[in-house]
């Protein structure tokens, strides 16, 4: 097997800029899943606890605000990385640091999208909890509330984590 049949030398004529919109795409594409995601755990579980105790549907709508929270997130970030795209000269365009700079902005994107996705579902789940529990108890609500804040700092990791990583991007200069 010859070293050009490699997945290395694959992944090397695979232009910079094509890593980089799929990074751009997977930030902003499974940040969106993962709020819909929680935002389908958490109004389930609301809509079905509100017929015993209607009172808790306004209360508990923060949790649906979290999980929406993760999108944004998301859009954030891919447009951060959108202003991170610069032109190359073509004759750069292969260049160790052309290549650096979209795998740069392209593991950015894989972060900040999977650490949303965890981050939908996980104050998904915690916001479910709390409807249920505040339907049963109304003193448990800003207890659980407190829970669902540090779920949601999960996401805030990620798009820290995420705009660290995009800082090593930059592009060849003509």
């Amino acid at each position: 097997m010859s070293s050009d049949s490699s997945w290395a030398s694959a992944l090397v004529r695979i232009s910079p800029y094509t890593f980089s919109a799929i990074g751009i795409a997977v930030s902003i594409g499974v940040s969106v899943l993962g709020a819909a995601w929680g935002i389908f755990i958490t109004g389930s579980s609301l809509i079905g606890a509100a017929i015993k105790a209607p009172r808790i549907t306004s209360k508990n709508l923060i949790s649906v605000i979290f999980c929406e929270a993760v999108a944004i997130y998301g859009v954030i970030v891919a447009i951060i990385l959108q202003t991170k795209l610069e032109s190359v000269p073509s004759a750069l365009m292969y260049d160790a640091e052309s290549l650096r700079a979209g795998y740069a902005i392209f593991a950015s994107g894989l972060i900040v999208g999977f650490a949303n996705l965890v981050c939908g579902v996980c104050v998904g789940i915690i916001g479910s909890s709390c409807a249920l529990s505040d339907a049963q108890n109304s003193s448990l609500f800003v207890k659980i509330l407190v829970i669902e804040i540090f779920g949601s700092a999960l996401g805030l990791f990620g798009v820290i984590v995420g705009i660290i990583m995009s800082a090593q991007a930059s592009w060849p200069k003509a």
